[in-house]
C-alpha cells in the first residue's frame, strides 16, 4: 500500500527535514509540498492525499482552518486523509483533536515520534470505507501530475502529457510544452515515482496502456504501423519517434483506434 503524502509548512527546511525522514519509510510517498494553508486546500480540492503533514502557524490559513475547511470539503461520508499537525507550539494539541487529528507533534520533529504517528495515519487510513474511498478518488481526479525537479515543485497539466514509460522505480513522464514568451510549443520530460498500474487506474478514461511498461495519450495517437508480423509501432501526433505496441495489448490498441 503506498500512502500519499502532502507536506504543508511554510518554512522550507522544515519540510525538507520531514520529507528526509519519510525517505526511511518505503510505503510513504511524496506527492506534494504547500508552503501555506490556501496552496494547500487549492491542491487538495484537485488532487487526493492519504495523509496531510500540516503545520499550525501559517500566514493567511492557520493549520487548524486548513483542517476545517478540509472537512466541510468533503461529504461526510467521504474517505478522508489523516492529518498529522508538526508544530513548535503546544497550546493547541485540543483543538487540533476536534478537528480530528490522528496525533500532534511537537518541532524539532523526532524520528520516532513520527514513526509512532505514520503508524496510527496508516490504521485510520485502512480503517476508512473501501467503496467510499474509492468514490472520493473519483471525485478528486488529478488534473496535474507533479513532479520534483531542481526548479522546484513542477506541475504538468494531465491534458499535455504524451506518454508514462516505466523504466525500473521511476516513470518517465513526456509532455508537450509552450513558451510563454514566443508561443512555440516543444517536448518535455520529467521523473517521478508513482506505480504505472496506479497512473493506469487513475488516468484510464484519457491512456491506453500499449506495453508492460507504458502508457499513451489516446487523444494524441496518431497511427499505428506494422514493421512485421510481430513488431508494431505507435506514433503519437507532435513526436517523432514511435513506442512499440506488446503483442498481449494489440488488441486493445487496435479496438480503441478504430472508435476515435
Amino acid at each position: 500500500m503506498s500512502i500519499r503524502v502532502l507536506l504543508v509548512d511554510d518554512e522550507p527546511l522544515a519540510r525538507q527535514r520531514l520529507a528526509r525522514l519519510l525517505v526511511e519509510h518505503d510505503n510513504y510517498q511524496i506527492v506534494a509540498e504547500a508552503g501555506n494553508g490556501q496552496a494547500a486546500l487549492d491542491w487538495l480540492r484537485q488532487h487526493k492525499a492519504d495523509l496531510v503533514l500540516l503545520d499550525i502557524q501559517m500566514p493567511g490559513l492557520t493549520g487548524l482552518e486548513v483542517a476545517e475547511q478540509l472537512m466541510a470539503l468533503l461529504p461526510a461520508t467521504a474517505a478522508r486523509p489523516a492529518i498529522i499537525f508538526c508544530t513548535a507550539y503546544d497550546e493547541y494539541a485540543l483543538d487540533a483533536f476536534k478537528v480530528e487529528a490522528v496525533d500532534y507533534l511537537l518541532k524539532p520533529i523526532r524520528k520516532d515520534d513520527l514513526s509512532k504517528a505514520l503508524q496510527k495515519a496508516q490504521r485510520w487510513i485502512e480503517q476508512q470505507p473501501d467503496a467510499e474511498q474509492t468514490t472520493a478518488i473519483e471525485n478528486c481526479a488529478r488534473t496535474h501530475i507533479s513532479a520534483r525537479t531542481h526548479q522546484g515543485l513542477q506541475l504538468i497539466p494531465i491534458t499535455e502529457i504524451y506518454s508514462f514509460q516505466a523504466d525500473q522505480k521511476y516513470i518517465t513522464v513526456k509532455y508537450e510544452t509552450t513558451d510563454a514568451a514566443s508561443g512555440e510549443s516543444s517536448n518535455g520530460e520529467v521523473l517521478i515515482d508513482e506505480p504505472l498500474k496506479m497512473l493506469e487506474d487513475e488516468f484510464e478514461q484519457h491512456f491506453v496502456r500499449i506495453h508492460r511498461n507504458a502508457l499513451v495519450a489516446k487523444d494524441k495517437i496518431d497511427r499505428l504501423e506494422t514493421v512485421d508480423s510481430s513488431i508494431h509501432i505507435l506514433y503519437l501526433k507532435g513526436v517523432a519517434e514511435g513506442m512499440s505496441v506488446s503483442r498481449r495489448h494489440l488488441p486493445g490498441v487496435r479496438k480503441l483506434m478504430r472508435g476515435l
